[in-house]
């Protein structure tokens, strides 16, 4: 069985309760559709099971597939870096339909953030640091299609709904 690799660390995005007893790994591509579908249900998740949940959002672009997977992970980076990596990612999930270079900068300004600093974050190394070292996680864990799951460190067999499923049934 797949384990993650490595471990979640403050190095991550996360959100959820901190003494949560299961942490959920997502490993997406913002222009993946299945990533798009499963982005609802995460949200579920989150309302559902508040703080008996950690979830942690990781980076990966299938950027042969998906020509702004990439800098729409790049966009959530530099976002993160005037913290504001959740609203970014659930904005770009929800605007998926019309995603193109026009809209980071728009959902930049609807965040307020500094948009000269978002622009040079863009384009930092720091931030394709972020996204290359989260891609290659994902390699080293056995991803190999968006979504990934992670649940507790070992690679979830199934979607989004399944999870929704699973946790229902433990948490019962």
């Amino acid at each position: 069985m797949s384990t993650l690799k490595p471990e979640v660390s403050t190095n991550d995005h996360m959100q959820g309760g901190d003494s949560a007893s299961i942490t959920i790994v997502e490993f997406g591509d913002y222009e993946c559709p299945h990533c798009g579908n499963a982005y609802p249900i995460i949200k579920e998740i989150e309302e559902t099971f508040g703080d008996q949940v950690k979830l942690v959002f990781r980076n990966f672009p299938l950027q042969e597939a998906h020509e702004f997977a990439y800098p729409a992970a790049l966009a959530a980076e530099a976002a993160a870096l005037q913290h504001k990596f959740w609203e970014m990612h659930d904005a770009i999930y929800e605007n998926q339909y019309r995603l193109d270079e026009g809209l980071f900068n728009e959902i930049a300004e609807t965040l307020g953030l500094d948009l000269e600093q978002f622009a040079a974050d863009l384009s930092s190394e720091v931030v394709k640091e972020k996204v290359e070292s989260d891609f290659e996680s994902g390699v080293r864990s056995g991803v190999n299609g968006t979504p990934s799951f992670y649940v507790n460190g070992k690679k979830f067999d199934g979607g989004a709904t399944d999870l929704y499923q699973m946790l229902k049934e433990s948490t019962e």
